[in-house]
């Protein structure tokens, strides 16, 4: 894909557009000298090289990788105009665009009826859901899983909720016995489940959760900003076919958080919140005296808690989703390759002499540690440490991973032979996000495997 003709063409239609306009002069107060610019630009240049190789698929740390070219063109199309999706009046054109895109990710979770938009994180995402949780039930508090993302804890005091942390299972997963003893208490009005947790890449069993609190009266959010688009790989065929139950679920639950710019390939910041009951509208209810006179439509300011919001990332998720329709031969094919990039990697660590596999990974997230004689969590929690320096430090051939802390209970659970002489270790967690990770995952591993040999 020639990025340089896409923006081309960008710079091009944009200009056709303000001519139509009529003529103006840029005011003297804006204008720079091009060799100024050019300056700036080239000290930009430089300063941008303290950066990882993300778009690199030697780079598997972080959640991070750069978004498609297309995102890139919507993005810089629509910048120019810089149009605010606070209300209609504010972007007309891009308010339509994210309403279509809502559309298209509620049809992909399978609701029927929905009231959504766009907002710029998952922690904002999650911060509307957790409010409308608090004016549905003032008097109760949120569970979640002990391992879910850290935001539900942070908003639930931002909020003035009291939050319950759930214990997990040896597979990361929302503990149900742990989470029913919590219900029958009466101090729960909202649990959240996690369709992909950022440490493990775990999925809570969603139709078990939601079963459970039918019973008890209680709503379910769920947090899919990581892994929601893994629901275009439930129940289909193949090695990266996802168990479709607890996905074909979520579309009971009262609301659902996603991050495009996770996997759906947008730059930061573009996250979007998903309320299955219409009338939820009615807890963002405001006024604002010069705003929403332009039309009698639903302007998104009207349900969000945020007031403005970039056009831009309406338009560059609109025109991605043109290209990879969220659909399993679509989008589902990207999402398809990072997880069998994961599946590949783990059979190579489970035949490894120097490396184990800490839990067989749910979706792109592999997590993995040195096998060391004796195998104490203090050896491995140092031994990890030293794996991601010196990848990350080598001159020639560097490799970037990340670090998880998992607890000694959690440890030796799944790894009884392991020595907890502390309370805590780290180990190695890669993330396979990028499609490209599918046929680097032999080079990736064997390059892992050299430094803990090194360390052995």
């Amino acid at each position: 894909m020639n990025l340089r003709l896409w923006l081309d063409q960008v710079l091009d239609d944009h200009q056709k557009w303000t001519d139509e306009a009529g003529p103006y002069e840029i005011h003297d107060s804006l204008r720079v000298a091009d060799t100024d610019v050019e300056t700036a630009l080239h000290e930009l240049a430089d300063r941008l090289r303290d950066n990882y190789p993300y778009f690199h698929p030697r780079y598997a740390g972080q959640m991070l990788k750069p978004p498609h070219p297309a995102a890139v063109a919507g993005y810089l199309a629509t910048m120019l105009v810089n149009p605010n999706n606070h209300s209609l009046d504010g972007g007309p054109a891009t308010a339509r665009m994210e309403k279509e895109v809502m559309g298209q990710l509620a049809a992909m979770f399978g609701l029927d009826s929905y009231l959504g938009h766009l907002t710029t994180s998952g922690t904002i995402a999650n911060l509307e859901a957790l409010y409308v949780a608090r004016q549905s039930h003032p008097d109760r508090g949120v569970a979640f899983s002990a391992d879910s993302h850290y935001t539900h804890a942070r908003m639930c005091g931002v909020l003035g909720m009291t939050g319950y942390p759930i214990p997990t299972d040896n597979a990361g997963r929302m503990d149900l016995a742990a989470l029913e003893k919590q219900l029958l208490s009466g101090t729960v009005g909202t649990v959240v489940v996690t369709s992909g947790t950022t440490g493990l890449g775990a999925i809570d069993p969603v139709h078990e959760v939601l079963e459970m609190c039918t019973q008890f009266g209680v709503r379910v959010h769920v947090d899919a900003a990581y892994g929601g688009f893994f629901t275009l790989l439930a129940g289909i065929d193949g090695p990266e076919g996802l168990d479709p139950r607890p996905w074909s679920a979520i579309s009971r639950c009262d609301s659902i958080v996603i991050d495009p710019h996770k996997h759906g390939l947008q730059p930061y910041g573009c996250g979007a919140v998903l309320f299955r009951d219409p009338d939820t509208a009615q807890f963002f209810t405001h006024d604002s005296p010069y705003t929403y006179y332009t039309s009698k439509e639903l302007h998104l300011g009207e349900i969000s808690l945020e007031c403005s919001r970039s056009g831009a990332s309406a338009a560059a998720l609109w025109l991605t989703l043109k290209l990879f329709p969220p659909t399993p031969d679509g989008l589902g094919r990207v999402l398809a390759a990072g997880r069998r990039a994961a599946l590949n990697w783990s059979r190579h660590i489970e035949e490894s002499e120097h490396l184990a596999l800490y839990q067989p990974p749910d979706l792109d997230i592999v997590s993995y540690f040195p096998r060391l004689t004796p195998s104490r969590l203090s050896h491995i929690d140092a031994a990890s440490a030293r794996i991601l320096h010196e990848g990350m430090a080598a001159a020639d051939n560097p490799v970037f991973v990340s670090l998880l802390r998992a607890t000694a209970a959690g440890f030796t659970a799944r790894h009884n032979n392991v020595i907890a002489d502390i309370s805590e270790a780290r180990i190695l967690r890669s993330v396979l996000m990028k499609p490209e990770s599918e046929n680097y995952v032999g080079i990736l591993h064997s390059r892992i495997e050299e430094l803990a040999t090194a360390v052995s």
